[in-house]
């Protein structure tokens, strides 16, 4: 059976994308190399980013496409490799990637959610933002520095003081 992917021009999709070794911490060692992809990927087909978290081992993004456009699966694999060429090749590499001319650094799939409705998008906005206390590396989302939270900040949208303390399931990761 082959995987299908949601396909709505000018949806808004929530993405996210995993290192292939977990233990490792290269989006975050590496976060000028992937806001430099993003900003390339970005210039060649354009999207909007409605709220994204940079953590360690992976990443979550909501993006908005340009109406008529439903290529967000193009979008995240130039990202990935485009970060991928500004590191040194130091990585465990297995031989069918090897074969496929592959890197070790990427899954190679990523998870995708189209966003249904404005109910859906605030939690999944929520969620990307409280995912750095979620995951313990930090008490208050406010104080992770790899997020959108500080544009919504900024914004007035949230404070600063929000989701200072989090409950297993609050924020749909059950």
């Amino acid at each position: 059976m082959r995987y299908r992917r949601a396909d709505v021009g000018g949806a808004t999709y929530f993405i996210t994308a995993n290192l292939a070794e977990r233990r490792l911490t290269l989006l975050t060692d590496h976060v000028d190399a992937l806001r430099e992809a993003v900003r390339r990927v970005k210039a060649r087909h354009p999207f909007d980013i409605d709220a994204m978290v940079v953590l360690p081992d992976h990443l979550h993004l909501l993006m908005t496409l340009p109406v008529g456009d439903a290529d967000f699966s193009t979008r995240i694999g130039a990202i990935k490799s485009t970060f991928s060429r500004q590191l040194p090749k130091t990585e465990r590499i297995r031989d069918s990637r090897i074969r496929k001319r592959e890197r070790g650094i990427w899954q190679r799939r990523f998870w995708e959610h189209m966003i249904r409705d404005d109910r859906d998008y605030a939690a999944h906005v929520d969620y990307i933002h409280i995912n750095p206390v979620k995951h313990g590396y930090v008490a208050r989302a406010s104080e992770w520095p790899h997020s959108s939270i500080h544009r919504y900040i900024a914004n007035g949208v949230v404070d600063a003081e929000w989701a200072s303390s989090v409950e297993e399931g609050e924020f749909g990761e059950d």
